[in-house]
């Protein structure tokens, strides 16, 4: 399989994932502006969306979307932990974190990441995202992961966007908790993985 990725953006996610389940998985560093591959292909061509990440199988099949990407790649490991058990409420919490994480909360970063959008209109997103971090910052404030017990494809994807509060003028020393939950997981030992093989570590 082929992970094609860009250093810090949402494609680190899915490649904590393969950290944590040990898969094999060739690394295609894709630039988000040129959408051309460290090879010189056309990134379009592969996935006419133009985002990141993409998922190619051995197959030659292009799976999108981070929390679909994911997802599959925990379904190919059974004894992963990353996803409670199918037909199981544990499993839905997670998927509805992930599809909470994806849709209000990355999106929002994408408004402060455009040079394009007013500085009025980010101001009024940055304190949307502030309301989603106090709510997330309540969860985690009974419990180590947002999943509970376990670290789960949840926490590598949140793992993932408070990554981009400097970028996105967000100030996350207002939420301690969160500072804490960034820290500890960051010096998970897949996390450690993926972030040096990013050369962000």
């Amino acid at each position: 399989m082929k992970l094609y990725w860009y250093p810090g953006s949402c494609s680190l996610a899915p490649h904590i994932a393969l950290c944590e389940t040990g898969t094999v998985c060739e690394l295609v560093r894709t630039d988000l502006f040129t959408k051309k591959t460290e090879h010189g292909e056309d990134y379009l061509a592969l996935n006419p969306k133009g985002a990141l990440p993409a998922l190619q199988l051995d197959d030659g099949s292009v799976i999108t979307e981070a929390a679909v990407i994911m997802q599959y790649i925990v379904d190919r490991c059974p004894a992963s932990t990353l996803l409670p058990a199918g037909h199981t409420l544990a499993r839905y919490r997670v998927l509805e974190w992930l599809n909470h994480l994806a849709s209000d909360v990355h999106k929002s970063f994408g408004v402060l990441m455009n040079p394009a959008a007013p500085d009025a209109f980010k101001d009024t997103v940055r304190a949307q995202i502030g309301k989603h971090f106090a709510r997330i910052a309540a969860t985690l404030a009974q419990s180590p992961f947002l999943g509970g017990d376990t670290f789960t494809l949840a926490d590598c994807y949140l793992f993932t966007v408070l990554g981009w509060c400097a970028y996105g003028g967000v100030d996350l020393g207002r939420w301690p908790t969160l500072q804490a939950y960034q820290a500890r997981i960051g010096a998970l030992p897949a996390v450690q993985q993926a972030l040096r093989e990013e050369g962000l570590a």
